[in-house]
């Protein structure tokens, strides 16, 4: 009798904390998140403080994206606070959002919170996005973080510019973090996705040319009566600037850019209903990632020299998550991978910052390249 009372007592104990785990994991699911690399904060350069229009202050603008759900009522504003104290609190556009939909924001903030609330501070600045709820009485906080601010002098000249500084948030950390990830083909879909790498820089993104390599060969080059077709491209998709320019003596100018690239010729895995039937005079095929497992290299050249590089592994299946990004609780569906920064076209640059990417939220299992 005694030892079945000590399996009924284990047997309810056990019970009520499968429950307490599916109650706790049921309200985790019910809370909204933010895309960790969605978040970009800048700072607004005022050509005011005070009231003299001799003398710049600051005030900030961000954009990030709410993975759902955003219930009915919900509404997002965000807290900045200086060393001192609170600064300043300002809403953001709100939409109801269901789960497993996703709520975009941009250039939050800014003039909209005002001239008079304008900040002469640099150093680090603390952030919170919120959600508060009238309807339901509930405020939550959904991410939190800080910020790096910094000045430059403007690229005004005269006694009266002395103090016409412009503003920026350092995002040095972003530089050793690249990503590897897949999406729906237009026509295919996830039949056939297509593939993509994005990287980080500082100055003027332009003139890129991206190279990947399978096993040290190069793939996804296809030629048409010796014309490349499906060639690879990469372009600035953000780009964390300031308001007004800058010094010329300023190197790369105080500009962040996460830059994308996409390969036409590179496929997620192959699509038995779309084979490629090689024309006259073509040399190359598609190239399935899902089919050769393996160590993959993406080289990048920056206005002709090499500038970056990217390595991953697929495994046998096409999967080429390392559980960086899971477990970091990135909030998006991109594989992190370290970034090798080759070259001097980024300048010199804080290669500890990245412990404190994200704003304040490091990536977990993460190692940068030497």
């Amino acid at each position: 009798m005694r030892n079945n009372a000590v399996r009924v007592g284990s047997l309810a104990i056990f019970i009520v904390l499968l429950l307490a785990s599916l109650t706790k994991s049921a309200h985790a699911q019910d809370q909204p998140t933010i895309a960790k690399d969605s978040v970009q904060i800048r700072a607004f350069t005022l050509n005011v403080y005070k009231g003299n229009y001799d003398n710049w202050s600051w005030i900030p603008i961000m954009d990030f994206r709410v993975n759902g759900p955003i219930p009915s009522g919900g509404q997002l504003y965000v807290e900045f606070s200086l060393p001192t104290g609170p600064w300043v609190k300002f809403d953001c556009s709100t939409e109801e959002t269901p789960p497993g939909r996703w709520w975009g924001i941009t250039n939050c903030g800014g003039r909209d919170i005002g001239e008079d609330k304008g900040s002469l501070y640099t150093g680090m600045v603390s952030f919170a996005i919120k959600m508060r709820n009238e309807l339901a009485g509930t405020n939550v906080t959904i991410f939190s973080g800080k910020a790096k601010v910094e000045k430059a002098h403007s690229n005004e000249a005269g006694p009266k510019a002395v103090n016409k500084w412009v503003y920026f948030i350092n995002h040095d950390s972003n530089l050793p973090i690249g990503y590897v990830y897949l999406t729906p083909a237009d026509i295919f879909g996830w039949k056939w996705p297509d593939f993509h790498v994005a990287f980080w820089v500082r100055g003027d993104p332009y003139k890129f040319d991206p190279h990947v390599f399978y096993q040290g060969k190069e793939i996804g080059k296809i030629s048409l009566d010796g014309e490349q077709i499906g060639r690879a491209g990469c372009e600035a998709k953000v780009e964390n600037n300031t308001t007004h320019y800058v010094e010329d003596a300023l190197p790369q100018k105080a500009k962040w850019s996460r830059v994308e690239c996409d390969f036409p010729n590179i496929k997620g895995k192959d699509n038995p209903d779309e084979r490629h039937e090689l024309r006259p005079g073509e040399v190359g095929t598609i190239f399935p990632i899902a089919e050769n497992p393996g160590e993959y290299e993406v080289k990048v050249l920056r206005e002709n020299k090499l500038a970056r590089s990217l390595k991953f592994t697929v495994q046998p299946g096409g999967s080429f998550d390392n559980g960086i990004a899971k477990n970091s609780k990135l909030g998006s569906d991109r594989v992190i991978v370290p970034v090798q920064i080759i070259g001097d076209l980024d300048g010199v640059w804080d290669r500890n910052a990245w412990k404190d990417a994200f704003y304040g939220n490091p990536l977990t299992g993460f190692t940068p390249v030497p």
